[in-house]
């Protein structure tokens, strides 16, 4: 079965919490893959002058959990300590945050040797009292839902898109099978420093990316609930199936935790089915 595991691995990894008026719920499972590199961080409350703002962020590594862990770590810390935040220009700031810890994390023993390849998406958000700031690098994704629809989404970075491609072969490289030089399928991530090596290109024109697009949403009392997810979810329930899964079984439960296990559950037995049908 290629690089899936004989049998799935579904214990979860849940966590809830709340605080500015919001509440959030956390599920995540191994699933078939041969192991669990993704990461999460949430908080509500960021202290000081931050305490009426809260950060959620969802990273998906491969090819290892140090890139995708390290992130879970200090993408907040690098982002609220940058001179653009702390002047508020968050737009700027997160864009800088991003770029900085990307660099950073060239130090790191592992990475600077070269024995860890690893690197991951990132999808992350800043929510205010009035404001709600999404950032996104690579193919983990956002939608915001209002009045049961998602009104917004995330765009995935894939290295088909022709901007993306565009700069994939400006910097020497190709998209083949729908990947960068055919082997990795998204076309911005951090980490990943085997592709970022391209001498007399700036860190945001390499084979691979580590920029954000980042949006800003002014809130609204229509607000139902915002996701941020890998492309476990995804690549198998579009926007709208997520949306109205989720919109519907908030009306029975407010268990946020017993919901996003409810998600994940409903993606692997379909992808159960895939899985299945070539095993």
């Amino acid at each position: 079965m290629g690089s899936f595991l004989d049998k799935p691995k579904t214990d979860k990894y849940n966590e809830h919490g709340e605080g500015n008026g919001l509440r959030f719920g956390v599920g995540s499972m191994q699933g078939w893959r041969c192991e669990m590199e993704d990461a999460h961080y949430a908080k509500t409350g960021l202290g000081g002058q931050l305490d009426d703002w809260s950060f959620f962020a969802v990273f998906d590594g491969h090819a290892g959990v140090k890139v995708s862990e390290h992130c879970a770590k200090h993408l907040l810390e690098c982002i609220v300590q940058t001179e653009e935040f702390k002047q508020d220009d968050i737009v700027k700031g997160i864009h800088t945050g991003f770029l900085k810890l990307d660099e950073m994390m060239r130090d790191l023993p592992e990475l600077a040797s070269g024995a860890d390849k690893s690197g991951t998406t990132a999808v992350c958000t800043f929510i205010s009292p009035d404001d709600i700031y999404i950032a996104n690098c690579g193919d983990s994704r956002a939608v915001l839902c209002r009045n049961g629809v998602p009104i917004f989404t995330t765009q995935d970075h894939k290295p088909v898109l022709p901007g993306e491609k565009e700069r994939i072969q400006n910097a020497g490289g190709s998209v083949v099978i729908q990947r960068v030089n055919g082997s990795l399928a998204v076309s911005r991530a951090l980490g990943d420093y085997e592709y970022k090596n391209v001498k007399d290109l700036g860190q945001c024109e390499q084979l691979v990316s580590p920029e954000p697009e980042i949006f800003h949403h002014n809130r609204d009392q229509a607000d139902n609930f915002l996701v941020l997810a890998c492309d476990g979810v995804w690549d198998v329930m579009n926007n709208e199936d997520v949306c109205s899964f989720i919109y519907s079984r908030l009306k029975i439960t407010n268990n946020l935790e017993e919901v996003a296990n409810q998600v994940i559950d409903t993606c692997l037995h379909k992808v159960s089915l895939l899985v299945y049908s070539f095993s």
